[in-house]
């Protein structure tokens, strides 16, 4: 896998604040906090933020890309000997060899030494990872969902077959970079590389443009990708789906897509992780007695004791009745969290008002002493 001059730049495990020592878990949790603090639509104005996290999670929570970038970061653009004594390791007399970074050569092959002819030729590119977001319903996050993701995708134009050029027309060598597509700027020391202007990289002109891609060689479509997300995914949660990015180069794999949840929300239930919260309400007589109540779950109606002298904002479990386990190894279901709210009477009866005032007497109170009556 290339390595990204960024890797050198950024220190990816900072920018998510873990260690760099952290297990997949901890990043996956510092990821998942950071992207619903800092996401443009909680936080507008937090999209530079958004993307840098988002890039540090592309890398770390790939287990072989995050060890690619821990080789990179270990090596180094000091990996050479750029020590005192010029090229080579200090004392060794030797020079620098793009050939000795071994991975690392297609970066720095054209950036130092080696000229043209030394320059080690690229293989198939990988196809590059793609974004999307899906909006799911509170119901299709807590228990999953099998669907599919649009995924806009540039293909081979089916006009020209990819060549840029009409139907009937032909293309020839660009003059400029003699079909290489790239130009070399030799600068002492160093042989900068850069993409060709005149044929933006093809190493082609088209005589004629082909009027369905304006001479690109490329036009968008939309793909369908159908998507299994797991139970319990939560709101900003990213889920890979492995190979069905952009495809790559020849015979080079294809990248990664990664859908964005957006999880809607519910007038029933709030969540806590693999809880679930709701509020119950209750009289003042029956949170005083005792009583039974009518709960909703996910799954319909159930019955909740309220035992005698419950107060205000108590919380009651109802235990197995929160997020499904989902099939996870060693997972629970969560639970539903049920808070009492206790309803007070904003206007009384005249039996209920003699009714509390009599059991205000008991109390050792008298509310027409107390002003009740005003």
């Amino acid at each position: 896998m290339a390595a990204q001059r960024e890797w050198f730049e950024k220190d990816y495990y900072q920018v998510l604040g873990v260690p760099s020592t952290a297990t997949d878990k901890e990043i996956t949790r510092a990821y998942r906090k950071l992207a619903k603090q800092y996401h443009p639509d909680a936080n507008p104005g937090s999209e530079d933020r958004f993307k840098e996290i988002s890039a540090a999670y592309d890398v770390l929570g790939d287990a072989s890309r995050r060890k690619e970038y821990d080789k990179v970061r270990r090596l180094g653009p000091m990996a050479g000997g750029f020590g005192r004594g010029g090229f080579g390791a200090p004392g060794s007399g030797g020079t620098f060899r793009v050939e000795d970074l071994g991975d690392l050569g297609d970066l720095f092959g054209g950036l130092f030494g080696g000229g043209r002819g030394r320059r080690r030729p690229r293989g198939p590119q990988r196809g590059a990872d793609i974004e999307s977001e899906l909006h799911l319903s509170f119901t299709d996050a807590v228990h999953g969902v099998t669907t599919t993701v649009n995924v806009p995708e540039d293909v081979r134009c089916h006009t020209c077959n990819g060549s840029g050029g009409a139907p009937g027309t032909s293309t020839h060598t660009c003059p400029r970079c003699n079909g290489r597509g790239t130009l070399d700027e030799n600068q002492g020391l160093f042989s900068l590389s850069t993409i060709c202007p005149t044929c933006n990289g093809r190493g082609t002109i088209v005589d004629t443009p082909c009027p369905t891609c304006a001479g690109t060689g490329t036009e968008r479509r939309i793909r369908a990708v159908k998507v299994r997300i797991p139970p319990g995914v939560e709101d900003a949660q990213r889920i890979r789906v492995k190979g069905r990015g952009a495809p790559g180069q020849g015979s080079a794999p294809a990248g990664d897509l990664y859908v964005v949840v957006r999880v809607a929300s519910d007038p029933r239930f709030g969540r806590r992780g693999r809880n679930l919260t709701s509020t119950v309400h209750v009289t003042y007589p029956e949170a005083a007695l005792g009583t039974t109540v009518s709960v909703t779950t996910l799954d319909g109606p159930v019955t909740l004791r309220v035992p005698p002298g419950t107060q205000p904002g108590t919380q009651l479990r109802v235990k197995g009745r929160g997020v499904p386990a989902g099939g996870r190894n060693g997972a629970k279901p969560g639970d539903l969290l049920v808070r009492v709210d206790v309803s007070v009477p904003k206007a009384l009866t005249d039996e209920q008002k003699a009714l509390m005032e009599q059991l205000a007497a008991t109390y050792g109170l008298d509310r027409r002493v107390a002003g009740a009556e005003a």
